[in-house]
């Protein structure tokens, strides 16, 4: 989210990550941090999947108001550039007489405000669907076939889905319920988490509700399914389901919740939940999550940090509210929020 990350990059915040990150550090000890993404292109990181078809590439995304591009990067967080093209684009070093790798172009589409990916079946789906001020009508979902990162340098996307919430009348509603930044692939259907505020950019509010997309067409707009709804999940900003299908992980700028495959059809938030608190001190602003493996999640914040939790540290959710806790922490880093 854009105005967040202009505010990162106060001193203010800078020194209060140096004062606090040690002290709480120990209240951190299932969030292992990784590394740095130390591309300089890759600026306001917003999304992030794991490849099916191709080993040790994960795709990535900026925030609103970037080029319409993926980045492929290597385990190590390394941007993957094609062996043919190393000659004219560099990565994370500089190299004279060369431009930084300006990643893979995708065809036909703009980046409004994309805030999520997801890979099934063969295909990338990037989620245009941030709605800071909940007035977009122009919601929708970019669908292409997955490239092979290593051998394409840019790419068509296959269309553009449409998408409309089915309880919004008003644009903005007098409820900012609208705003999403986090879908998943289930069972041959994309699913939506929205992120919620009062009345207005910079009010908080709790709660999330979960919306499916039944139909995929191009020529008009496709109503989503409102099918679950959870009122403790604070402020979602991803969303990923693992590999074998057992557990949906959702995470926020202060929590990481894992909800298992429900029992009930779509019924995501309601099964007995797993829930992790973050501090924003250490983590920052998570915007991104995947999968690894089938036990361990990989988070990233705005400004590139990576960060490992192995789901057996994140213990079952007791059913005490923390969404208040959460705030609190969330308007003491950033003031302007209310």
């Amino acid at each position: 989210m854009r105005h967040i990350y202009q505010y990162l990059k106060s001193g203010w915040f800078l020194l209060f990550v140096v004062a606090c990150s040690i002290a709480q550090a120990q209240e951190n000890i299932p969030v292992a941090k990784l590394f740095e993404i130390e591309f300089s292109e890759i600026s306001e990181l917003s999304g992030l999947a794991k490849s099916q078809q191709y080993e040790n590439t994960y795709w990535a995304h900026n925030d609103s108001g970037d080029k319409p591009r993926l980045f492929a990067l290597n385990s190590d967080g390394r941007v993957i550039i094609p062996p043919f093209l190393s000659g004219r684009f560099h990565g994370e070093e500089i190299e004279t007489n060369k431009q930084p790798w300006p990643g893979l172009a995708i065809e036909l589409a703009a980046n409004i405000d994309w805030e999520d990916i997801a890979v099934a079946d063969g295909n990338i789906y990037i989620a245009d669907i941030g709605n800071n001020g909940n007035a977009r009508r122009d919601l929708g979902i970019y669908v292409l076939t997955e490239p092979n990162p290593r051998a394409i340098y840019r790419a068509r996307a296959l269309k553009f889905i449409p998408i409309k919430y089915p309880d919004q009348t008003n644009y903005p509603p007098a409820q900012w319920r609208f705003d999403s930044e986090a879908i998943f692939f289930h069972d041959d259907a994309l699913y939506i988490l929205t992120k919620h505020r009062g009345e207005g950019v910079y009010h908080l509010a709790s709660g999330t509700n979960l919306y499916k997309l039944n139909s995929w067409q191009a020529d008009q707009i496709n109503v989503l399914e409102k099918v679950d709804t959870n009122d403790h999940v604070f402020f979602v900003t991803a969303a990923d389901l693992s590999p074998d299908g057992k557990w949906l992980a959702v995470t926020g700028y202060t929590e990481l919740w894992l909800f298992p495959t429900p029992n009930e059809q779509d019924k995501w938030l309601s099964g007995t939940a797993r829930r992790l608190s973050l501090n924003l001190s250490f983590s920052g602003v998570i915007e991104a999550l995947t999968w690894k493996d089938e036990s361990t999640l990989l988070i990233g914040n705005e400004r590139g940090g990576m960060f490992q939790v192995n789901i057996a540290d994140i213990p079952f959710y007791n059913g005490v509210p923390k969404w208040e806790d959460g705030m609190s922490e969330f308007r003491q880093m950033f003031p302007i929020y209310r």
